[in-house]
């Protein structure tokens, strides 16, 4: 049996809320690790750069991989700019390792916390938006429980 430990989505937004905040507003520094956020990312195998890994709707390209692996889903990115990488790479800290059924629940209120949409523009906040609906499709299409009300 695979054991794995990971913290949960309020305890990953929080985290960022807390590295974001000792910025105090600076948005030259906010996007600069933002960009440093985004080189932490792990470099995808080229064969995922293909259209059915594509995130539909951003300016950049965006390529989001998921894995299920023990009833957690595990997400690799890539995008062709820096920016863009980072903010999957936050995105990717939150959900990532996380059961499907809290990944199509989350709120990711630590977008607005942080104030990452009037720092980034609005082309790049519908973006974020995009990659976040991809994510939690690819949560729904890998949950064999579906649930109705």
């Amino acid at each position: 049996m695979v054991k794995i430990a990971c913290k949960t989505i309020h305890q990953h937004q929080e985290q960022i809320i807390d590295a974001f905040s000792t910025f105090s507003g600076d948005r030259v520094a906010m996007l600069d690790y933002l960009t440093d956020l985004g080189h932490t990312l792990a470099p995808i195998d080229p064969l995922y750069k293909t259209d059915h890994y594509l995130v539909q709707g951003c300016m950049s390209k965006v390529w989001v991989v998921d894995t299920l692996i023990a009833e957690r889903l595990f997400f690799q990115a890539d995008s062709n700019t820096a920016i863009t990488k980072g903010l999957i790479s936050l995105l990717l800290k939150v959900l990532s390792g996380q059961f499907m059924q809290d990944i199509i629940e989350a709120d990711l209120y630590f977008i607005e916390a942080i104030g990452i949409n009037t720092l980034i523009g609005f082309q790049r906040a519908s973006g974020l938006a995009h990659m976040i609906k991809t994510v939690k499709i690819r949560a729904l299409a890998n949950n064999p429980i579906i649930c109705h009300a």
